[in-house]
């Protein structure tokens, strides 16, 4: 099976390809130059590799959350390449996607979501798939959600900028913190093959990002 996966959700920009459960990627800083970057880093890979988008089983792209601008460029070309070339079309949560990073089984993940506030959602791996234990979900670092048991990974932006609010939150129960990880397209390429193989016949249609927090400004009377 091949994928092609994008991720524009943070300030990294990233393409992968997994051809047959090889993984090549690419991966730039971008800072807010997606737009600019995201096909010409695509066709660069394509052209380096000898693949051309019609051998590909699906086009993965991280739905978020993350960056508002960020997700609609990775889900809007994600979905023209779909479209053009009649493919599936399938988006992964940038959560997930950081806890399959993170190589480990029992991860708090959690992204800098500014205005003082972090994305969290807590998963654990069983049988080689993800099984979310707490939802996804906008919060204050010091709001975030109780998990029981121990042994936890954190990893994430959330970790990197609140990690005194977040160690002192859950104590004893974290096993260990990753610091500097951030989703990247070779996860996103990873957990979309699980899905395509678990429902070859996911629709299109409805994939969409996943914003999770709906207001994005304050107004001047709220800052």
């Amino acid at each position: 099976m091949n994928i092609l996966a994008l991720d524009t959700s943070t300030e990294h920009c990233s393409i992968a390809l997994s051809l047959s459960g090889h993984i090549i990627s690419k991966d730039i800083l971008a800072g807010q130059r997606h737009s600019e970057l995201l096909l010409p880093l695509l066709h660069e890979l394509l052209l380096a590799n000898d693949v051309t988008l019609s051998q590909f089983d699906g086009i993965a792209f991280g739905a978020g959350p993350g960056s508002f601008t960020g997700l609609r460029i990775a889900c809007g070309v994600a979905q023209g390449l779909a479209f053009a070339t009649n493919n599936t079309l399938i988006g992964v949560s940038t959560l997930e996607a950081l806890a399959q990073k993170s190589g480990n089984n029992k991860i708090i993940a959690t992204l800098d979501a500014r205005m003082g506030e972090i994305y969290h959602a807590a998963y654990k791996k069983n049988d080689g798939h993800w099984v979310t234990v707490s939802e996804p979900m906008v919060c204050l670092p010091k709001n975030a959600p109780a998990l029981s048991g121990d042994n936890w990974v954190g990893c994430g932006s959330g970790f990197d900028v609140y990690t005194k609010e977040l160690s002192h939150l859950y104590n004893e129960q974290l096993l260990d913190i990753q610091l500097g990880l951030y989703p990247h397209a070779s996860e996103v390429a990873q957990i979309a093959i699980t899905k395509l193989i678990k429902d070859p016949d996911i629709p299109s249609m409805d994939t969409a990002p996943i914003y999770i927090r709906n207001k994005v400004a304050l107004k001047e009377s709220e800052r």
